[in-house]
């Protein structure tokens, strides 16, 4: 894929680094490696890189398969008037990186997701080691370079790249951990017959609220494959939902659902079409 993409132009891709990261890897996946690839340190500034040029499309976590909703991503959009393109799914795997042995760390470093996501693991085997949460898994194994007795969550990878040596492998709690990822862009998608469309509205706190909400998906017979709250953060008690639907906002059956929830709701808003995987 990005090969025929590379022969138009060259991509930038915006992904939250440093290299090494999971971030990292799913824009990999998608995108492969004859495209130019931009390292931020926040998503807030992925979808920053897009906005302003920058980057043509920007890579972001949105849910994992352990923790859930990555909060911080589904905030984002409230603000953004990026859409989104494309999704990928990547299995995680994470282990125990360090140049000590496992008996002589002090410190561990990692995203506060992965540390989530191996919390049994670490209460089992390292239960007097500090915990210390950083930005990305591949700053914990810089960290784990740096200091004496530090040790990091990482990918094989993150290993790979920092000289690290793997003490443990696949210490997530879960053996099916799974990261969703979005590819966000500045233009919409046209249908391909086989999409995924995600939407955002605001719905106040009020008796029948969320059973109005979701009378125009059944009526139409739309089919709902996640829903997703945040408080708005502009009043109190009033929620954003985040849904995901089978089916591009240009079907004729989710265009009359979508008008229907208008009627309902408040600041509707299509965050994008894109392919379902």
């Amino acid at each position: 894929m990005s090969g025929c993409l590379a022969l138009e132009k060259p991509l930038r891709i915006s992904y939250m680094g440093p290299p090494a990261s999971f971030s990292n890897i799913a824009a990999l996946k998608k995108f492969g490696s004859s495209v130019r690839y931009l390292p931020v340190n926040t998503i807030n500034d992925v979808f920053a890189e897009v906005e302003h040029g920058r980057a043509d499309y920007g890579v972001v976590p949105i849910e994992n398969s352990i923790e859930g909703a990555i909060n911080y991503t589904l905030d984002m959009f409230m603000e953004s008037d990026l859409k989104i393109c494309s999704e990928i799914s990547i299995e995680i795997s994470h282990n125990l990186l360090a140049k000590c042995r496992m008996d002589r760390i002090k410190r561990l470093y990692s995203n506060p997701s992965v540390i989530g996501q191996c919390r049994m693991w670490l209460e089992a085997n390292l239960p007097q080691v500090e915990v210390i949460e950083v930005t990305s898994t591949t700053k914990a194994a810089e960290m784990a370079v740096k200091e004496k007795g530090a040790a990091a969550i990482g990918s094989s990878l993150a290993a790979e790249c920092y000289g690290l040596n793997m003490l443990a492998r696949s210490i997530e709690d879960s053996p099916h951990n799974m990261t969703r990822f979005l590819v966000i862009g500045r233009f919409e998608n046209g249908p391909t017959g086989k999409d995924k469309t995600s939407i955002m509205y605001a719905v106040k706190d009020r008796v029948g609220a969320l059973h109005d909400m979701l009378v125009p998906f059944k009526k139409n017979r739309i089919n709902l494959t996640k829903i997703e709250s945040r408080p708005s953060k502009r009043r109190a008690w009033e929620y954003r939902f985040f849904v995901d639907m089978v089916g591009h906002h240009e079907d004729a059956g989710i265009k009359k659902a979508l008008k229907q929830l208008g009627g309902v709701c408040t600041n509707l808003k299509i965050l994008g079409s894109y392919p379902l995987v």
